[in-house]
């Protein structure tokens, strides 16, 4: 029989919201404001976790208001159930709920309520090999001239991972990068096309940064999703390494990429697979070869803090994009923080992930 202190006792979602520095745009769309979900799970025991569903209609299509719906939808079947079987509600989550951040919502409270009361920080949980992480920050589609004022405060924090989101017109794109590699100087460099580029556009902003003496590190999502020879020409024209993000929502998905080489990385988000999935998807993209990067949408604190420990404690991240709470002008949760540096330092967690609100 399961022990009665880990019976949910309780699911509550609501709206979870903040102001932003300023608009958040990419290749699809923009962001102005945090419109996401908050889940509270408490067990019979006691103990609280806390999850973030956090939706992005310019990347997935889905609102905060059809979160919420799903998240309360399924708030009510949780009740009674048991958390310490969160491997089995989180299969049972992903058959029941259509909605993909509100399934990691969920997913994520749930596993936090439980190692809450197992007294288990969530980088132990994820396999323990390390405790740290450090994060490239983004500079979005903006004006070349923004972005290198945004460089240069991402170079005075003490980032030296840049990312730049690219995806509309290859030249503008191209100004973008340079003014922000000008500024930041950086040692490593991504690009994001979140699925906005032709392949021959792909390429033609790969010529024009070399024309600049510009070299990628990463080439993220290029092309469209189901695009996978497109992905695999633009790694293999444009001789850099390409990064599946949109393309790659699963374990399978991974395996494909791999089988037709159309990407040298995968990029993992809770917000796509859920927590459970997501780990699966590290597995399968180590196993099959693929390099490892973690992101996410634009989310707080919370679950950007849960997909650091699975990046911790997995190991072998070698591109952490992690830094949306940044955006926040005023961030609603207490507890972990990013350092300066770009750090996240779970060390301190004693149990789940360690944030809650504030």
């Amino acid at each position: 029989m399961p022990a009665p202190q880990t019976l949910i006792a309780g699911v509550r979602a609501e709206k979870l919201e903040a102001p932003m520095r300023s608009a958040f745009e990419i290749a699809g769309g923009s962001l102005d404001r945090l419109q996401n979900v908050l889940i509270q799970v408490r067990l019979k025991g006691g103990s609280v976790g806390w999850g973030e569903c956090a939706p992005f209609q310019a990347y997935n299509g889905e609102t905060q208001a059809q979160a919420l719906s799903s998240a309360r939808s399924a708030a009510r079947w949780l009740a009674g159930l048991d958390a310490a079987r969160h491997e089995r509600l989180a299969e049972a989550l992903a058959e029941r709920v259509p909605c993909a951040s509100a399934r990691a919502g969920l997913e994520m409270a749930v596993l936090d309520a439980w190692a809450r009361f197992a007294r288990v920080p969530l980088w132990v949980y994820f396999g323990g090999a390390g405790r740290r992480v450090g994060i490239d920050i983004t500079v979005p589609i903006v004006p070349a001239r923004d972005a290198a004022a945004m460089a240069r405060a991402i170079r005075r924090f003490g980032v030296r991972a840049l990312k730049v989101k690219v995806g509309r017109r290859a030249e503008e794109d191209a100004e973008r990068v340079a003014s922000a590699c000008s500024a930041a100087r950086p040692r490593t460099l991504i690009v994001d096309g979140n699925a906005g580029y032709s392949p021959a556009e792909a390429l033609r902003l790969l010529r024009l940064l070399s024309r600049r003496g510009i070299r990628l590190d990463l080439f993220e999502q290029p092309v469209a999703k189901d695009d996978l020879d497109g992905m695999a020409e633009v790694a293999r024209k444009g001789r850099c390494a390409v990064a599946a993000d949109e393309s790659a929502a699963s374990p399978a998905d991974v395996l494909r990429l791999a089988r037709r080489g159309a990407a040298q990385v995968v990029n993992l988000k809770l917000m796509k697979a859920g927590v459970r999935g997501s780990w699966a998807m590290a597995r399968a993209a180590r196993s099959a070869g693929l390099g490892l990067m973690i992101g996410g949408n634009v989310e707080s604190h919370l679950a950007m803090t849960c997909s650091a420990h699975l990046a911790a404690g997995f190991g072998g991240f070698r591109f952490v994009d992690l830094d949306t709470p940044l955006l926040l002008s005023k961030d609603p949760m207490r507890g972990v923080r990013i350092q300066r540096g770009g750090i996240y330092d779970l060390s301190r967690v004693r149990s789940g992930i360690g944030v809650e609100p504030a």
